[in-house]
C-alpha cells in the first residue's frame, strides 16, 4: 500500500499500577458475543478495543464509536479521483490484523449510569457486520447504520442486553462500570488501556 506504515495494536511499557480500562472491557465484550447467538459472528480477536480521552465532560458528544477498517461489502479499496484508495492496515501483538476498532470516550462514557453504559457497548457490537468482513451492520435506507428508526433501533439494543443479563453473567465483569471515571481513577490510581490512531486513507499503488 501506499505511504502510511501499517499500525501495530499494542503497547510497549504497561504501568504497574492503575486500573486497565480497555482489557477489562474486552473481558466484558468476549463475554457479550459468547451468550448472544446474535452477536457470535463476532471475533473479538480482531476487534482493537481502544480509548480516547475527551476534552469535554458532560452528556453531551459520543460516548463509544466503532470503525470498520473496511468498505462497504467488505471491500479492500475504492476508487477516487481515478486513484485506488485503501486503508491503513491494523496489527495487532500477533500479528493478526484487525478489522474493526471499537473506541470509548472517557471520561464521557464512565459518567454514564450503568446500563447505559452495558446498552452502549452492545450498541457499538451490534454495528459489526453479521459476516464479520470489516463492514458495518447495513440496514437499508439513508440511515443504513440504525435504520429508519433510532427509536426502534435503541429499542432492540435494550432487549438484547436484556436478553443477556437474563443469562445471568458474572457481575464482576461489569462491576467496574458501576463507578464513574473519577470514582475508578481514585480507587486505582489512574485509569488506563491501550489506544488507536484514527487509521489513515491511503494510496494504493
Amino acid at each position: 500500500m501506499g505511504s502510511a506504515p501499517p499500525q501495530r495494536f499494542s503497547r510497549r511499557d504497561p504501568p504497574r499500577t492503575g486500573f486497565d480500562f480497555t482489557l477489562h472491557m474486552r473481558r466484558l465484550c468476549e463475554d457479550m458475543v459468547a451468550r448472544l447467538d446474535l452477536l457470535r459472528h463476532v471475533e473479538m480477536s480482531r476487534v482493537a478495543v481502544s480509548f480516547a480521552q475527551t476534552r469535554r465532560v458532560g452528556s453531551q458528544g459520543m460516548f463509544a464509536a466503532l470503525t470498520p477498517l473496511r468498505f462497504a461489502g467488505g471491500q479492500t479499496h475504492i476508487f477516487r479521483r481515478k486513484r485506488r484508495w485503501g486503508i491503513q492496515r491494523l496489527y495487532g501483538d500477533d500479528g493478526r490484523e484487525m478489522l474493526y476498532i471499537l473506541n470509548f470516550y472517557l471520561p464521557r462514557f464512565l459518567d454514564l449510569p450503568l446500563r447505559e453504559k452495558l446498552a452502549t457497548t452492545l450498541h457499538e457490537l451490534w454495528h459489526i457486520g453479521p459476516k464479520f468482513d470489516g463492514d458495518i451492520r447495513r440496514l437499508g435506507g439513508r440511515c443504513f447504520a440504525h435504520g429508519s428508526s433510532q427509536k426502534r433501533y435503541d429499542a432492540h439494543i435494550e432487549a438484547v442486553l436484556d436478553r443477556w443479563l437474563g443469562f445471568g453473567p458474572p457481575e464482576s465483569l461489569y462491576d467496574f462500570l458501576r463507578s464513574n471515571f473519577h470514582g475508578l481513577a481514585a480507587r486505582h490510581g489512574r485509569v488506563y488501556g491501550r489506544r488507536v490512531g484514527v487509521p489513515k486513507l491511503v494510496p494504493i499503488d
